[in-house]
C-alpha cells in the first residue's frame, strides 16, 4: 500500500521517508503513547509475501536487538499493521559518513575517532554470528555529539538464514548493475565478487575500503563503470595511504592494507584485534597531543563563611571545575586527590604548581551568607607568579552552576585553549537544577572519598537523599553504583550488591550516557560480574570521554589482570599512577606484575614509591586496613619481612573476619615462606565464598602454596567472589 507523511501504523505516525535500506524504506515516526521519535523500517510489499523473506527481516532485527552495543543502532520493537510488517528503532540524528567525508580526507584524530568504534561496533556484530556484508558510509551515522552508529542490517548473513556465499537466491536489492551480488559493489570483498563462501572477513575488507576513504577522501579501487571496479577489486592494489596523506602514521597505513589483502587469510582474523590495534593507536596520538598541552591544576576553594561549615561545598566547587576542565582535549587537569592534598599548606601558589608539575594554578574562595554566595577566583602564572586572571562573583547561591562554567571558560580563555562544539556544550551543562540535591551530592563525594566502609554508609544515604530531591542526577547515581561495588570489592562480596551496583550504573548512563564517570561505574560493576568484554568497552569509553580520569584507568587494569592479561594491565596501571601521583594502590600493583616478567629493577623502584605513599598515607589515617596490608605486602617483597608481618597483623586485628583483609594477609604470609598460615586464612577467606578464583590463579604472591594439598582442595572447592 502506498504510504505517505501523516500515515498511521498502529501508534506510529509517519513524519518523513529518510531512505531506502536493504528490505525496504525507512521513515522518520513519532511514537504516540512514548511521545519519543523513533525510525521506522519496512518491509518491501512483494518481499513481505515472501515468507522466506519474512523470516529473514524477523530474525535480522531479533538479531540487532540483541548486540546492545552503542555504536549499533537499537531496536525497539517487530510489529505489524494494517497489513505491513515494520520494526522501529531509535532515530539518528546527525549526518552519515558518506556526507562528512572531505576530498582530501579525514584529519588523524577524526579518523580515529570514528573508526575505533566502527571495528568495535563490528567486533560486536561478528560476536552474535552475524556478518554485516554492506559496510559502507552511507550505512554509517555520525551523530552532532560525534557518536557513530552502525545501521542497515538488511543483508546481514543471520545465523540459520540463507547461505554463505556471495550469491542472492533471488533477485534483491543490490548495486544495480550488478543485482546477483549482495551489498554495494565498490565496498564488496573478493571472495564476495567470486561468490565464494564469506565470513566476518569480508566485513574486515569492506571496513578496510572504507576506511582508505575515510584516511584519503577517495575509494581504492576506482572505475567508471561495474567491470572496471569488479577487476580493480580483483586484481589491483592501490597506492599505500601514505603515499597520499603524509601526516598519516605508517602504521595506520599498514592497518589498511592489510585489511584489504585479498586473501582473507592474510587480513586482520577478527574486528576485535583491529579495534585493538586502533585503539592503542589513538591512546598514542592522544598521549602526544596532550603532553604538549597547558596543564592546570584545582586547589579546594577556601571557607571564608564565619561558620566553618562550608569546606564539602568549597571542595565540590572545585572539584566540579576539574571534572568540567577535564572534557577539554587541549588542557591537563592534576586530579582531585592531586591537588587537594595541599588544602591549607604553607606552600605559596608557585611551589605547589611546581610539586604538581602544571603551568597554572586555580585558587578561590567561597563565602555563602543566606541566599547569597560570594566566589572569588585567581589562576596563575607557575612559572613567573604573575596572576593570568581572577574574578569576583557577588550572586545568589542558585547561579553557583553559571559561576562555574564562568571561571572554566576563563581559564580556557586565559591559556588559549580552543574548544570544539562538543566541549563547548559539556562547560555549560549543569547536571542538576536542584541545588539541595548538589549539596548532598558534593556530601556524598566527599564521604565516599574516605574510602572506609563507614564513610560508604555515609555516602549511600547523602545521595540517596540527592535522588529523592532529583530523581534524574546521573552523577548521584553513578555515586550509589560506586558504593555498592566498594561494599562488594572490600566489605561483602555479595550478589545483592553486584546487582545494586549494576543497577545505578545503568540508570546513571540512561539518564547520561556521555558523563565518564558513569562509564567507570558501569564497568566495574560489569567486571565484578565476570562480564570481561562489556567491562572492557565501558572502561575504553570512559576514558575517550575523560582521558584523565584515574579510576578509569585503575579499574581497567584490575578487570585486565584478573584476566591474566598481565602487559596490558600494566600499560594501564603505569597510565594511572601518571594521573594520580599520590596514589599508593596502583604503583603497588604494578610492581607485582613487574616482578612477575622480569623487570626486577622497575618493581624494586616502583614499590619504594608506592610504600612511600601508602605510609605517608598511613600517618595520616593509621587505621585504613588496606593502606596496611598493601604496605605490608611491599614491605615484605623489599626484605623487611618482619615489619611487614606486624602491618600484615594490625590490619588482621582491625578486621579479623573481612575475606579482603584475609585474602591479603594470606598472600603476605606466602611471600614471607609461611605456607600453613598463608592457607589458613587462604581457607578461611574461601569459606566466606569471597574470593575471586581469577585472582587466586592469577596471583604469583601465592606461588609459594601452589604445590600444597590444601591448595588443591581449596581451587577445587571453585569459590566465587572477592577481590584482592
Amino acid at each position: 500500500m502506498p504510504i505517505t507523511p501523516g500515515d498511521m501504523l498502529a501508534h506510529y505516525c509517519l513524519v518523513e521517508k529518510l531512505g531506502e535500506g536493504g528490505m525496504g524504506a525507512v521513515w522518520k515516526a513519532m511514537d504516540t503513547r512514548l511521545d519519543r521519535v523513533v525510525a521506522i523500517k519496512l518491509l518491501d510489499d512483494g518481499l513481505a509475501q515472501d515468507r522466506e523473506w519474512l523470516r529473514r527481516f524477523e530474525h535480522e532485527a531479533k538479531a540487532v536487538a540483541a548486540l546492545n552495543h552503542p555504536s549499533i543502532v537499537t531496536i525497539y520493537s517487530v510489529e505489524e499493521a494494517a497489513g505491513v510488517r515494520f520494526f522501529t528503532m531509535e532515530f539518528l540524528g546527525g549526518r552519515s559518513l558518506d556526507q562528512l567525508i572531505p576530498a582530501t580526507g579525514q584529519s588523524l584524530r577524526t579518523f580515529l575517532d570514528v573508526a575505533v568504534p566502527l571495528a568495535d561496533a563490528l567486533a560486536a556484530t561478528h560476536a552474535s554470528g552475524l556478518v554485516h556484508r554492506d559496510i559502507k558510509p552511507a550505512n554509517v551515522m555520525v551523530g552532532a555529539d560525534g557518536r557513530v552508529k552502525v545501521l542497515d542490517f538488511g543483508l546481514a548473513q543471520v545465523p540459520g538464514i540463507g547461505g554463505g556465499t556471495g550469491r542472492l537466491d533471488r533477485a534483491a536489492p543490490a548495486f544495480e548493475s550488478t543485482s546477483l551480488l549482495w551489498g554495494t559493489l565498490p565496498y564488496l570483498s573478493p571472495e564476495c565478487i567470486c561468490a565464494e563462501p564469506i565470513d566476518h572477513r569480508s566485513d574486515i575488507f569492506s571496513l578496510g575500503v572504507l576506511l582508505y576513504e575515510m584516511a584519503t577522501g577517495r575509494r581504492p579501487f576506482g572505475g567508471d563503470a561495474a567491470g572496471e571496479i569488479l577487476d580493480a577489486i580483483l586484481q589491483q592494489t592501490p597506492p599505500l595511504v601514505t603515499a597520499l596523506r603524509r601526516d598519516f602514521p605508517l602504521h595506520v597505513s599498514r592497518i589498511i592494507r592489510q585489511c584489504l589483502e585479498k586473501d582473507p587469510a592474510a587480513r586482520p582474523q577478527s574486528a576485535a584485534a583491529l579495534r585493538a590495534e586502533l585503539e592503542e593507536l589513538r591512546r598514542e596520538q592522544e598521549a602526544a597531543r596532550r603532553a604538549a598541552a597547558p596543564a592546570i591544576a584545582v586547589l579546594p576553594f577556601v571557607d571564608m563563611s564565619f561558620e566553618k561549615d562550608q569546606e564539602h561545598f568549597c571542595e565540590g566547587i572545585a572539584e566540579e571545575i576539574i571534572n568540567v576542565l577535564a572534557k577539554v582535549g587541549e588542557l591537563r587537569v592534576a586530579s582531585r586527590q592531586s591537588s587537594f592534598r595541599f588544602r591549607a599548606t604553607p606552600l605559596d601558589s608557585r611551589a605547589i604548581g611546581r610539586e604538581l608539575g602544571v603551568d597554572a594554578l586555580l585558587e578561590g574562595s567561597v563565602r555563602k551568607v543566606g541566599t547569597r554566595l560570594r566566589v572569588g577566583a585567581e589562576l596563575t602564572n607557575v612559572r613567573d607568579g604573575l596572576c593570568l586572571w581572577s574574578e569576583l562573583f557577588d550572586r545568589e547561591v542558585k547561579d553557583v552552576f553559571v559561576i562555574q562554567e564562568e571561571i572554566a571558560r576563563s581559564i580556557v580563555r586565559a591559556l588559549a585553549v580552543t574548544l570544539s562544539p562538543l566541549e563547548s556544550d559539556a562547560l555549560r551543562r549543569p547536571r542538576t537544577n536542584d541545588l539541595e540535591a548538589y549539596d548532598l551530592y558534593l556530601r556524598g563525594r566527599r564521604y565516599f572519598h574516605q574510602y572506609t566502609k563507614k564513610g560508604t554508609g555515609f555516602a549511600l544515604e547523602m545521595f540517596g537523599r540527592a535522588l529523592e530531591r532529583d530523581p534524574g542526577f546521573a552523577p548521584a547515581w553513578a555515586g550509589v553504583a560506586d558504593c555498592y561495588s566498594y561494599l562488594s570489592l572490600y566489605v561483602e562480596r555479595s550478589e545483592a550488591n553486584r546487582q545494586r551496583a549494576e543497577e545505578a550504573s545503568c540508570k546513571a548512563l540512561d539518564l547520561d550516557p556521555d558523563l565518564a564517570q558513569a562509564r567507570v561505574s558501569r564497568g566495574l560493576a560489569l567486571s565484578l560480574g565476570g562480564r570481561h568484554e562489556a567491562a572492557e568497552r565501558e572502561f575504553e569509553h570512559a576514558i575517550r570521554l575523560n582521558p584523565q580520569l584515574f579510576e578509569a584507568f585503575y579499574f581497567y587494569a584490575r578487570d585486565t589482570f584478573a584476566q591474566g592479561k598481565n602487559e596490558a594491565a600494566i600499560r594501564l596501571y603505569e597510565q594511572a599512577m601518571a594521573l594520580r601521583p599520590d596514589d599508593y594502590q596502583a604503583p603497588l600493583l604494578v610492581a607485582q606484575l613487574y616482578a612477575d616478567i622480569g623487570r626486577g629493577a622497575d618493581a624494586e623502584v616502583t614499590r619504594r614509591r608506592g610504600l612511600r605513599v601508602a605510609e605517608e598515607h598511613l600517618q595520616r589515617h593509621p587505621d585504613d586496613v588496606r593502606a596496611l596490608y598493601m604496605a605490608a605486602n611491599a614491605q615484605v617483597a623489599t626484605g623487611e619481612s618482619e615489619r611487614g608481618r606486624e602491618w600484615a597483623q594490625r590490619a588482621l586485628t582491625l578486621e579479623p573476619d573481612d575475606p579482603i583483609v584475609l585474602y591479603n594477609v594470606a598472600c603476605i604470609r606466602s611471600l614471607a615462606g609461611d605456607v600453613e598460615g598463608a592457607l589458613d586464612c587462604l581457607e578461611r577467606a574461601a569459606r566466606t565464598g569471597q574470593v575471586q578464583i581469577d585472582w587466586v590463579v592469577h596471583d604469583s604472591n601465592l606461588d609459594a602454596v601452589r604445590g600444597h594439598p590444601r591448595y588443591a582442595v581449596l581451587l577445587r572447592a571453585g569459590q566465587e567472589g572477592g577481590a584482592a
